[in-house]
């Protein structure tokens, strides 16, 4: 079905896997082995409107995908945490004839981590950037911020607004278009309602299955990413837990993919040809 993609040109042509409780909007592109890319919370499928290019140019059959409740996703699901994001993944990659190596940005980093755990002969590998693989400590300050933050009328217009302060230093000069995609999918009937319950997520399900993993990890943290009070730190940790590398992106926040492609392309594409290499 050819259909506007919130955010794109409109030439793209978004598909659609059935999934219990609703629809997941993906389009794929390329030919040869599988990336499934997945957005954080909040986001579109576009923030990997430089990746994804990159890596049909060399090779790959590429996906992206909308979270639930977001982009052309579907709002009627019951679950849109971590591990309902992962099932949708696993499910995308068995759709498609994995397997995949799965990238993940923010929450949906945890999710493809579940993913590899649940079914690692359908993950090849881990890319995962700016993830969230376990609960960080949040004060009751920035809980109530939070709160605050999300309440209507203004909650719309304020993530979009927060959205921004997550690309310090220069932002990518097409920000304001992708800035006006989330705020279009946030628009929809029941996509507010969706988000919310998205960042009510807890990462622990994630945290008790990362020593189950076995898959070849990359993770990439923008080194000024304000998601976490030591990007670095984190990124480390992190890659230790999963005998991975950490790739810091000088620079960059919580969305390098976008921010800094010049550098997290060539690592990503270095990290495939290790782990999903081509015939």
């Amino acid at each position: 079905m050819r259909t506007h993609t919130p955010g794109s040109s409109g030439t793209e042509t978004t598909r659609w896997l059935r999934r219990p409780g609703g629809r997941i909007a993906y389009e794929v592109t390329g030919s040869g082995p599988l990336v499934v890319l997945a957005p954080g919370m909040g986001d579109v499928r576009t923030v990997y409107r430089f990746l994804a290019p990159a890596l049909v140019t060399a090779g790959y059959r590429v996906a992206t995908l909308d979270l639930r409740g977001h982009g052309e996703s579907d709002t009627t699901f019951e679950a849109y945490d971590d591990v309902a994001t992962g099932g949708d993944l696993l499910a995308l990659t068995r759709h498609l004839g994995g397997p995949a190596v799965l990238v993940g940005n923010s929450m949906s980093a945890g999710s493809a981590a579940w993913a590899a755990a649940e079914e690692p002969g359908s993950v090849a590998g881990l890319v995962l950037i700016g993830p969230f693989v376990r609960d960080l400590p949040m004060g009751h300050v920035a809980r109530l911020a939070l709160r605050l933050l999300l309440r209507r009328p203004w909650g719309r217009a304020a993530w979009v607004r927060y959205y921004a302060s997550l690309y310090p230093g220069t932002p990518p000069a097409d920000l304001p278009m992708h800035r006006a995609a989330i705020r279009e999918s946030l628009a929809r009937p029941g996509a507010w309602d969706a988000f919310e319950a998205t960042t009510r997520t807890s990462h622990a399900p994630v945290e008790a299955r990362l020593h189950e993993i076995d898959a070849p990890t990359l993770v990439v943290m923008g080194v000024q990413d304000p998601d976490f009070p030591d990007p670095g730190a984190e990124a480390r940790t992190v890659a230790d837990l999963l005998d991975g590398q950490a790739v810091l992106v000088e620079g960059a926040g919580h969305y390098p993919q976008a921010q800094r492609p010049e550098v997290v392309t060539p690592a990503v594409l270095d990290f495939l040809a290790e782990a999903l290499p081509r015939a």
